[in-house]
């Protein structure tokens, strides 16, 4: 099968990996991009970890929480250009999308995309082809989640590009909660913790990782201790409350969050992200 450029490039941005790179893994995968991503990372390329985010071109990510701080709800607004994006009255629209999230809970994107855009009597849908009328590109509401808890926080990174929503177990002090929602922001976690990572991925990281084993050279009767070897980093790297803490990597998030507050802990989280 012909693999486009516009393939290899979406692999690229995903991975991280050389063009040349991309192509080969998407013609050897027959244009399978999971199987791509599993091919790069035998063949040696160091690959970034699939996130939970949303992936858009231009546009705004925002955040924010109800009023008795138990929901946070994050949304990703996209446009094709930064002009459009950094317009206010594009902002208007999709602060306004954020409020309707916030105060109606919708219990899914397209319920969401259902309901009456604020002093209008057109669907969010409906409004946004029509402002797609008066701006002259596309745009789309892509990305909406919500979380739940005794406390939630909500971050906007500054541009507006990135934004994360965490809830916590019990009720925290802000500055706190704002630490761990900036984590979120800046490392990507792609889980919780370990238990809260799918089983199916689990066993995926085990067996590249005795398959990269055995590549190097290693004896097979140790490819499976290495492996779980690097799972264990994996974990460490990848999942929230075992990551070292930004502001001090001598702490976890976990034993950061204990310092502060005995028991505290992350129940949930999202990042939305335009890149």
């Amino acid at each position: 099968m012909k693999i486009t450029a516009a393939e290899v490039n979406k692999l690229r941005q995903q991975t991280g990996a050389g063009m040349m790179d991309c192509k080969k893994a998407l013609e050897e995968s027959q244009g399978d991009f999971e199987a791509a991503v599993d091919i790069l990372r035998l063949k040696g390329q160091k690959v970034a970890a699939k996130r939970g985010d949303r992936e858009a071109s231009e546009g705004l990510a925002l955040a924010k929480t109800n009023d008795n701080g138990k929901k946070a709800v994050a949304i990703i607004l996209n446009c094709e250009t930064d002009f459009v994006a950094n317009n206010a009255a594009f902002g208007e629209v999709a602060n306004n999308i954020l409020t309707v999230a916030i105060n109606e809970s919708p219990a899914s994107l397209e319920e969401l995309k259902s309901m009456l855009f604020p002093g209008s009597e057109l669907s969010i849908a409906d409004k946004l082809t029509e402002e797609i009328g008066k701006i002259g590109e596309k745009i789309e509401l892509s990305y909406y989640e919500t979380v739940k808890g005794e406390s939630v926080v909500a971050y906007n990174h500054p541009g507006n590009n990135l934004a994360s929503i965490v809830s916590f177990n019990k009720p925290a002090e802000e500055d706190i909660t704002r630490d761990v929602a900036m984590q979120v922001a800046a490392m990507a976690p792609v889980a919780v913790n370990e238990d809260s990572i799918p089983a199916e991925i689990v066993a995926k990281e085990l067996q590249i990782g005795k398959e990269l084993a055995i590549q190097e050279g290693k004896p097979a009767e140790m490819a499976d201790k290495i492996a779980q070897g690097r799972l264990k980093k994996f974990f460490k790297e990848s999942t929230l409350l075992n990551q070292a803490f930004i502001k001090d990597n001598k702490l976890s998030i976990a034993a950061y969050l204990q310092q502060k507050e005995d028991g505290l802990t992350v129940t949930e989280f999202k990042r939305a992200s335009l890149n």
